[in-house]
């Protein structure tokens, strides 16, 4: 059959330990959730501030089902914005302190619809080589050259500027934290070496929102570079505890990305309820500084307690802590491990992260209480591969 292919390659990643098997969560998503009829600890979510379950989202979704329904039925150039959206973009606008703002369906989305907007055939991208994949799919839909820089290093980036042509189109993209090594890109000195050459400069903030700067602003505020990144892409679905993403910028650019930006040409826009519960999520977020405090307290205490259990957290500086294992089956067997003393952290081996370097990413939120912390630790302890 003209598909046996498909089932030889599903059988091959099971035999390599590479095959992600998918469990369903059946609770609200909390510092604690429920898998087949199981209470566990979660420390898997990107639920950063403890938001994607609070009663101020879940009666903001409501309410706005009951004014405006459930789908705009339409993209947004034709007949899919409402008032709602645009409510969303202008309190998103000045929450990133930034001349405007337009949303997108997710930040995977975003990144599809941005990149290939700025640059085109005969421009150069300069990625850095542990971006996302939805920048590295992004970059595929542009049919620029892309050239990959050393991680998180602005002297090869420089390096690499200075030998390009003086007379094309120039991006420079960088994730902000980094998901799998819980790193933080130099966006200051990235920014120095972008305008020393006159490259265009986007950040993907993804894991930065609800983490980093004020009240969870972000690393282009963290850094103090309102004004100087030219675009700031980011996502709904972890700080902010809903669905949806975003590109910041001044108005030019941003007004260009509703004429050309593809998804937001040629995909429904985002559902009603979202919309209502992101608008209650930033309403929340602007006078968050408690809870990412709290994150980062929790993160730290988290931190400290496995490096004390001689686990490898990696360059981890941010509440994403990786547990370094190496082999796929070695991070496979803790996860179920753990699962079976009643904690939720899954494997992630490649193709999400290189061959060799599986881990345990351990995620863990404002909601997670002291007491929950320590139970946690208990477990991991217990959970080590000898």
């Amino acid at each position: 059959m003209a598909t046996d292919w498909i089932k030889k390659q599903v059988d091959e990643l099971k035999d390599q330990h590479l095959y992600n098997n998918i469990l369903t969560i059946e609770s609200p998503i909390g510092p604690e959730i429920t898998i087949n009829d199981k209470k566990l600890l979660n420390f898997c979510s990107n639920n950063y501030l403890g938001l994607a379950n609070h009663p101020n989202l879940r009666e903001a979704a409501k309410a706005a089902i009951d004014k405006f329904g459930i789908g705009p039925a339409a993209v947004r150039t034709i007949a899919g914005t409402t008032s709602l959206h645009k409510e969303l973009e202008e309190k998103l606008a000045k929450f990133k302190k930034a001349e405007a703002v337009i949303t997108f369906q997710t930040g995977f989305v975003a990144n599809l619809a941005v990149i290939p907007a700025l640059v085109g055939e005969g421009d150069l991208i300069f990625s850095d080589e542990l971006n996302h994949a939805s920048i590295i799919d992004g970059c595929k839909l542009t049919k620029a050259e892309v050239i990959r820089y050393a991680h998180i290093s602005p002297s090869d980036l420089e390096e690499k500027l200075k030998a390009a042509p003086k007379d094309c189109k120039k991006l420079v993209i960088t994730d902000g934290v980094f998901s799998m090594d819980g790193d933080i890109a130099p966006l200051d000195k990235i920014y120095e070496v972008t305008s020393k050459y006159g490259a265009m400069l986007m950040v993907d903030d993804a894991h930065g929102e609800g983490v980093l700067g004020e009240s969870g602003r972000g690393i282009v505020d963290h850094f103090h570079l309102h004004g100087k990144v030219d675009v700031e892409v980011g996502t709904m679905s972890k700080g902010f505890g809903v669905m949806g993403g975003l590109a910041a910028g001044k108005l030019e650019v941003i007004e260009w990305l509703s004429q050309r930006g593809r998804p937001f040409l040629f995909s429904s826009a985002m559902t009603i309820p979202d919309v209502g519960a992101c608008i209650a999520a930033v309403t929340l977020l602007e006078n968050s500084g408690g809870l990412v405090k709290k994150l980062w307290d929790n993160a730290d205490y988290l931190r400290s307690g496995l490096k004390k259990l001689g686990f490898d957290t990696g360059t981890s500086i941010t509440p994403i802590i990786p547990i370094m294992l190496g082999e796929a089956e070695t991070a496979q067997n803790m996860s179920k491990k753990l699962f079976e003393e009643g904690l939720f952290a899954k494997a992630i081996v490649y193709p999400t992260v290189p061959q060799g370097k599986a881990r345990i990413r351990v995620m863990n939120s404002a909601g997670h209480s002291k007491e929950q912390l320590d139970r946690a630790l208990e477990i991991f302890e217990k959970c080590k591969p000898s």
